[in-house]
């Protein structure tokens, strides 16, 4: 397949499969296109993995395991940090690349590389903090020993709207853990992936530690590889409805499973918030990738005391965002990342307001090429409507209104879905009594954004299983050992 080239001013990486550090035409011959969500035309082509194309790569995970998992975590930590600062070096082409593929804004796609560099720089320090531990046992005749050991060849499959963090959330815990991969990409936005692989050999990663395998055909794909029997895990990142049916396959070999699935984010302003910084925090939490993001607040539950006052401030500070072409420099607000999801955004919008919601900003489809929608804000927003219990993944933000805070939690918590919230208030005590009450895996008390290398990211309920980042993450991909011992 072709190696790296320019493509409507952005570089491309080698569009092949990506399998033991080779670019490779798919079994078959097949390709698909990778359109440019800001003008709808093609960016590339891309090589179509079929089941045939499975085993050769999963042979290259395989293989490099015997090696990897026994390298020294000092080597793989060194790996690890080379990666994170090749990344920073080259913010600029790899933000161009995910503008391109994926609509996002050049600002957004800037501060995912970021984002993506400090997984790979957290995951340096993990890789020499995987330890044991050496007890006597309570008879006091032997000894206990543990050791962590790593799960071994890891099907990842990631989504289309962080294409390179996605990657980087997954792969580096798992080859800190001394884990192999194969890696399904988002068939929106493969490219990503595969400049992320070349990079991390660049950074010193054996072949075959980590293989791309890009295809217009996920279901039987991704089928194929949980049946392998040299795949011990399955790591996703998408929609509950797919992974209820990854579960249910994963359950036939018992693999190890990590679930990061759907989310309906509750924003939860009560009449003691500072306003301007809730508005912000709204800002933050709704928009940040055209508000494609499982942790993107979905639901604004506003007190009834200051809903106008909100509602009016958050209309300006929407209005005020500067739409175009995710390659613009002065884009704030890039496209969405199909026609399709578009058109479902605004049939979401359209159905809300012919059930009596009120539309504050936006709400139309714009003229001209490319998947764009505006910053739309509705309020009056009825808790039942679909508006409100469906994950919008667009620019939109649904304002429902209530008096108490037991019906602000009810509110928040009447939902199938447990990933993000957010809570803001001056009264500290009060906001750390609803983050309580809040089913859900992640609570930002006055402030927008929750995600951190740092720190635990998943959901409760039907949001997810497993925890991705902090010390949490890295133990998705071990298994302990125990050694009875007597000397």
């Amino acid at each position: 397949m072709t190696s790296t080239v320019e493509a409507a001013g952005v570089r491309l990486p080698a569009t092949g499969l990506h399998v033991l550090g080779e670019a490779r035409a798919a079994v078959g011959g097949g390709t698909f296109e990778v359109l440019d969500p800001s003008t709808g035309q093609a960016l590339a082509r891309v090589a179509d993995a079929s089941p045939d194309d499975v085993d050769p790569a999963v042979a290259a995970a395989a293989s490099a395991l015997r090696t990897w998992s026994r390298s020294a975590p000092g080597a793989r930590a060194q790996v690890l940090e080379r990666a994170a600062a090749l990344l920073l070096e080259r913010t600029e082409e790899l933000a161009a690349l995910i503008s391109a593929e994926s609509g996002k804004s050049l600002r957004d796609a800037r501060g995912e590389i970021r984002y993506s560099a400090d997984f790979f720089r957290w995951y340096a320090g993990e890789a020499l903090r995987l330890d044991g531990v050496s007890r006597r046992s309570p008879s006091g005749d032997y000894w206990i020993l543990t050791r962590q050991e790593p799960i071994g060849v890891v099907a990842v499959v990631t989504p289309w709207n962080f294409p390179a963090a996605m990657i980087a959330r997954k792969v580096a815990p798992a080859v800190a853990a001394g884990c192999t991969c194969v890696v399904k990409p988002p068939e929106e936005a493969p490219l990503t992936s595969l400049a992320l692989a070349a990079l991390l050999e660049e950074a010193g990663l054996p072949a075959g530690v980590v293989n791309v395998l890009p295809t217009a055909d996920a279901p039987r794909v991704v089928a194929r590889l949980l049946e392998h029997p040299a795949v011990r895990k399955i790591s996703f990142t998408g929609s509950t409805e797919v992974g209820r049916r990854l579960l249910r396959a994963s359950a036939e070999r018992v693999l190890a499973t990590s679930m990061e699935l759907g989310g309906n984010a509750p924003f939860i302003v009560f009449d003691d918030a500072d306003l301007d910084d809730a508005v912000q925090g709204a800002l933050a939490a709704k928009m940040r990738g055209c508000g494609q993001a499982c942790t993107a607040a979905n639901r604004f539950l506003v007190h009834e005391d200051i809903a106008d006052e909100f509602t009016a401030r958050l209309v300006r500070v929407m209005a005020a965002l500067r739409p175009g072409s995710a390659s613009a420099e002065e884009t704030e607000v890039g496209p969405l990342v199909s026609a399709r999801a578009r058109d479902g955004v605004h049939r979401l919008v359209r159905g809300a307001i012919g059930r009596g919601a009120r539309l504050a900003l936006g709400g139309e489809l714009p003229e001209g090429a490319g998947y764009h929608y505006p910053p739309t804000v509705l309020d009056h927003v009825a808790p039942d409507d679909p508006l409100v219990t469906t994950e919008i993944f667009g620019p939109v933000a649904a304002v429902v209104r209530f008096s108490t805070e037991a019906q602000a939690v009810d509110l928040a918590n009447d939902s199938e879905m447990g990933l993000a919230s957010y809570v803001f208030s001056r009264d500290l005590a009060r906001a750390l009594r609803v983050a309580d009450a809040l089913e859900v895996g992640m609570v930002g008390i006055n402030r927008g954004l929750v995600s951190d290398a740092a720190a635990p990211f998943g959901g409760t309920k039907q949001s997810g299983l497993g925890r991705e980042g902090g010390s949490e993450g890295v133990q998705e991909y071990l298994e302990t050992k125990y050694i009875a011992v007597d000397w």
